[in-house]
């Protein structure tokens, strides 16, 4: 009897352990045929190993500048830019693979132990997903279905592409894809977005709490948003210090410690409308997409198939200096500022009844409003509906809320209710401004401000906006007749009425130009006095003696284009220049006669770093390095004797008795050789500076979108008051830095200067105009 109980007994464990082998491999068998079954595309389709191994993410382009610092990206919906594993420090890696996936290094995708716990706890006690398998979600599995079947069967793909990126990657480069694709919210795409958006700098810059903080949001970005809900994010980055400790890569005073400081957010959205450079960056885009037109890739030869500017990662480097485009803007801020806010205490309703506008008449302000309504979006869109034009206007006096652009807010805008019309006469009434910075000898553009704030103003007054020269161009006239007489800047030439008549070069009347002053000294001045203080008479006979063919010959080789007439008034500059091409023609002065074509972009790589473009200079021998100095040092005189004094000194305070306020002084106190001339235009509508260093020359342009729009008087109308403060604030703040290198020496002198400078070896035609000419200090016309 015994014997047959152990007998059962023994049949009931064999049939066990049986049983037990059955299942266990039909087990195997049922992984290894869902597996089949995934990899077969049964539970949808898989991406081919080609794309496993090279997946295809979105990725900014870059715009670098010339001190390797990063302006800006251009992107659509991802901006994103991939850094290598050895771009992380090693306090974000632990900080992930202690939150995420403690035995990330010893698994090949999936956690056997954690999937086993979760499907024994039905995940209370966490979830089993793997970096790997969170990478494979993100990159080709999508958002978890609410469905359970379908999001099973996206588990189960997760799986099987989790196990492929483990054979076609290494753990490093896994750790990398997976910081790189995830979405950090606020136009973070990617580690290197978010670690500069949440705190200005690079990823290996991150400190542990910094770190602890973006491993968080990889929970829930969108809900663990550091911009709103900056409590429950504090305690998301607390529990990752946690599990750093828990694992050994902080100590337990360490964690107490972080998790008792601050957030530390220092916030820095990267959007196409803020940060540095903004106008720059907008040219760029359009300097891009002409290239991409031009070059398709060269891997396929198709024109069809072009470089995405957008999606393709290009990295393009520029000549652009952070550090000086960084001075430049804050030099246009400080000025504007306060120039802009004398401009509203001169255009009260009680002072000016047509304000912004000046010396208008209704007719002339109403067809100003009538052309911004039409050029409005507003209209546009409303005509686009189908609306009515009686809709449309009707549409323009209705009040609405809206966000204007206001100097004395800390973030320059403010909310307010205002009509559509209203608006329009309130953006009207801001002066607008261009600079930019060039080195000489190679074009190089070291800055570029088309604006006071792109958001708001968006046309770029640098390359876009072109207006009268005023006295600007007078250097250009001064060089044809020295070039062509052999004059000296010492050479005189009588303050008297004087006329060309008419039909001698093309002028259809007589024209006898008047001083600023409407006088005339009588007295003869050399051609540097002359030009320090604008004296258009003296302009007047030089460009009668050479003729404006050979002025405008001159120029067009000097890079102006458009439409420049053959005619004597363009002596006082009468035609529309840009500020661009300004500063490309008074470069060829500062670089012994050599015209450079400015250059922005220096080369062109895709993401792999093949070199796709590199510039070619654009050069022109225009003048003699004999003439061209001879114009720099009549342009020297410009700031030692005439409208550009005030750069030497802070100026002395001035009572205003009709404002019953102070004009303050200028605090620039610059010493060095300064060649340079201002310019303003009728009506004080434009006010010119254009200052030259012998490796840096800087052209500045303000004045209001409509010509109407300017000073009523001469001592804040000039381009020294409007213009010339800016290039003062800019090149103190250069000097300021010695690492930027700007030129403090003279000009270099040719040997064997055939032009005589000298103007102790000339003799005087007269001494009286040393005093006589008070009338015409600071006056640039």
């Amino acid at each position: 009897m015994a014997k047959a109980v152990k007998k059962k007994t023994t049949n009931n464990f064999s049939k066990f352990i049986l049983w037990f082998w059955i299942l266990f491999a039909s087990g195997i068998a049922l992984v290894a045929l869902i597996f089949l079954s995934a990899s077969w595309g049964l539970f949808g389709e898989l991406p081919p190993y080609e794309y496993l191994e090279n997946p295809q993410t979105n990725l900014a382009s870059q715009i670098i500048s010339s001190d390797g610092k990063l302006l800006g990206k251009f992107y659509l919906d991802d901006n994103r830019t991939d850094v290598k594993f050895e771009e992380l420090p090693d306090n974000l890696v632990n900080a992930l693979i202690a939150t995420e996936d403690a035995r990330f290094k010893d698994h090949s995708g999936i956690d056997a132990r954690g999937t086993v716990r979760a499907f024994a706890y039905l995940g209370s006690k966490g979830g089993a997903s793997t970096i790997s398998q969170q990478l494979a979600r993100q990159l080709f599995v999508g958002v978890r279905s609410r469905s359970k079947f379908d999001a099973i069967k996206q588990k189960i793909k997760e799986w099987v592409l989790a196990i492929r990126l483990e054979r076609s990657y290494t753990k490093e480069e896994i750790i990398s894809m997976y910081f790189n694709i995830y979405d950090f919210g606020n136009n973070a795409d990617g580690i290197r977005s978010a670690a500069r958006i949440y705190f200005g700098k690079e990823p290996k810059d991150l400190k542990i709490e910094e770190s602890a903080m973006l491993v968080g949001m990889f929970k829930n970005s969108s809900l663990f948003n550091p911009l709103r809900r900056e409590e429950m994010v504090k305690t998301r980055r607390d529990v990752v210090l946690a599990q750093m400790a828990k694992y050994d890569y902080i100590t337990e005073a360490e964690k107490d410690s972080l998790q008792a400081m601050k957030m530390g957010i220092n916030y820095n959205p990267e959007t196409h409308s803020v940060g540095l450079a903004t106008y720059f960056r907008m040219y760029l885009q359009r300097f891009m997409k002409d290239w991409i037109d031009k070059n398709p890739k060269p891997a396929i030869g198709d024109e069809s198939d072009r470089y995405n500017l957008y999606l393709d990662g290009l990295k393009i480097y520029t000549t652009i200096d952070s550090k000086m485009q960084a001075n430049a803007e804050e030099a246009v801020n400080e000025h504007m500022t306060k120039l802009q806010a004398e401009f509203f205490h001169q255009n009260t309703p009680d002072r000016n009844k047509t304000a912004p506008f000046l010396d208008i008449t209704p007719e002339e302000t109403k067809s100003i409003m009538e052309r911004a309504m039409k050029n409005s979006d507003r209209w546009k869109i409303m005509k686009s509906e189908g609306k009515s034009e009686k809709e449309i206007r009707e549409s323009f006096d209705k009040k609405t809320e809206m966000t204007v652009f206001d100097w004395e807010s800390p973030t320059k805008e403010k909310d307010t209710i205002l009509t559509p019309r209203d608006s329009i006469r309130y953006y009207k009434a801001f002066l607008r401004t261009a600079m930019m910075s060039m080195e000489p000898q190679t074009g190089h553009v070291k800055a570029w401000v088309g604006g006071i704030n792109y958001k708001h103003f968006q046309y770029d007054n640098v390359i876009q906006g072109a207006r009268q020269a005023g006295s600007t161009f007078k250097p250009f006239v001064y060089a044809a007749a020295i070039d062509q007489l052999r004059l000296s800047p010492c050479e005189t030439r009588p303050d008297t009425q004087y006329c060309i008549e008419a039909g001698k070069h093309g002028n259809m009347e007589p024209w006898c130009p008047r001083n600023s002053n409407l006088k005339y000294s009588g007295n003869s001045y050399s051609l540097k006095k002359a030009l320090a203080n604008s004296v258009n008479t003296v302009t007047a006979q030089l460009i009668d003696e050479v003729g404006p063919k050979s002025v405008v010959s001159m120029v067009r080789n000097l890079g102006l284009t458009g439409d420049i007439l053959e005619v004597p008034s363009i002596a006082l500059g009468t035609l529309d220049v840009n500020v661009y091409e300004m500063v490309g023609a008074y470069g060829a002065f500062a670089n012994q006669g050599v015209y450079v074509k400015p250059v922005m972009v220096t080369r062109i790589e895709n993401k792999d770093g093949t070199v796709l473009y590199e510039y070619v200079p654009e050069t022109k021998d225009v003048l003699s390095k004999d003439v061209s100095y001879a114009i720099l040092d009549l342009m020297k005189g410009v700031t030692q004797g005439g409208s550009g004094t005030r750069l030497r000194t802070t100026g002395a305070n001035k009572w205003r008795p009709e404002y019953d306020e102070i004009i303050t002084g200028y605090p620039y106190k610059l010493t060095n050789p300064i060649a340079g001339k201002t310019g303003t235009t009728q009506n004080n509508s434009d006010g010119w500076f254009m200052g030259m260093v012998p490796n840096l020359v800087t052209g500045v342009w303000v004045g209001g979108e409509e010509r109407s729009v300017h000073f009523k008087s001469i001592t804040y109308g000039q381009g020294a008051s409007m213009a010339l403060p800016i290039w003062g604030l800019y090149m103190t703040k250069n000097y300021a830095d010695e690492e930027l290198g700007i030129s403090k020496e003279d000009f270099v002198k040719p040997e064997n200067m055939s032009i005589e400078i000298d103007c102790e070896k000339f003799q005087e035609a007269s001494d009286s105009d040393t005093d006589t000419d008070d009338d015409l200090d600071d006056l640039d016309f």
